[in-house]
């Protein structure tokens, strides 16, 4: 197991613990729900990750998720 394999699993994980948590405080308090903006930004920011190989294309993909992500907060 490569570097970058290792890389890609404790981002995995990761993201899995925070799923959990959100999805925890989720039920702890009502929300409201998530825009169609934020699952596009998440698909991108994991476009971008599973895409790592081709460096610019992964760079550009993760920051236009995370721009699609501030635009929505500004937008709520």
């Amino acid at each position: 197991m490569d570097l970058s394999s290792i890389f890609l699993l404790i981002g995995l994980v990761a993201l899995a613990i925070i799923t959990l948590l959100a999805i925890y405080a989720g039920k702890m308090k009502k929300q409201d729900k998530p825009s169609k903006i934020v699952f596009i930004a998440f698909f991108l920011v994991i476009l971008g990750i599973v895409l790592g190989n081709n460096e610019w294309l992964s760079y550009s993909l993760i920051g236009a998720g995370v721009i699609l992500a501030i635009i929505d907060i500004i937008r709520s």
